[in-house]
């Protein structure tokens, strides 16, 4: 196998994943032992819990006016929205665009957009189908709210789903990221929201899959005419 068909297969594994993939090939020799069938199935759950924690490199889009979509997924909502509480973003009505992630997806979550944190905030709750709208409000949650150049700030929020029950962030208040830096990753299944900063433009419509650090999901400058 080549080394370009071998890199469509095998993708680095981000450090999270290590102690995880680890028990599950434990589980796997010891099934082996017990009873070969089983140990089929557990091997093949190894391979499962090392394809999620995956984090492939990604090429970002260098154009300084647009932001790329924070998370692998299915954009699952687009609407106004008032951000959390928490962010400090006020208590108007921003667009926001929510992005499902599947068991299936890579879960590393990159920023939208380069700029300087100037919130993080966790709040507790609950783990409802990260599917659905009230889960903005209820379910355990993560946001950073971010600062750009040109003085605008926008909101990212990590939202648990019902598998997920673990939100990371090693992002913190004043760090300066660039557009499609890693900053956290949520653990089997979730959802992220962006919400837009004034003047950016949504790119995308529901049920468009993204592509975390890759896919364009706002224009920074469309209702001002600049750039």
């Amino acid at each position: 196998m080549s080394v370009s068909m071998l890199s469509t297969f095998v993708k680095p594994m981000h450090p999270e994943g290590r102690k995880f993939v680890a028990i599950a090939a434990a589980i796997a020799v010891v099934l082996f032992l017990v009873w070969e069938p089983l140990g089929w199935i557990a091997a093949g759950v190894t391979v499962w819990v090392y394809y999620f924690f995956r984090d492939p490199e990604r090429v970002t889009p260098n154009r300084p006016d647009v932001m790329v979509s924070p998370a692998d997924g299915i954009v699952s909502l687009l609407e106004p929205a008032i951000p959390p509480a928490e962010l400090g973003l006020g208590d108007a009505e921003m667009m926001r665009i929510s992005v499902f992630m599947s068991v299936f997806n890579c879960h590393v979550n990159r920023l939208p957009t380069a700029g300087t944190v100037d919130t993080v905030a966790y709040r507790p709750g609950k783990f409802l189908n990260a599917s659905l709208d009230k889960a903005s409000e209820d379910n355990e949650r993560n946001g950073l709210a971010v600062t750009l150049p040109d003085g605008r700030r926008y909101g990212v929020v990590q939202i648990a789903g019902l598998v997920a029950r673990r939100i990371l962030c090693w992002t913190k208040k004043g760090d300066t990221l660039e557009r499609g830096e890693r900053f956290g990753l949520i653990r089997f299944g979730s959802r992220l929201d962006i919400y837009l900063p004034p003047g950016a433009t949504s790119l995308v419509r529901i049920g468009q899959t993204m592509v975390a650090g890759e896919t364009v999901i706002a224009d920074l400058t469309a209702e001002t005419g600049e750039g």
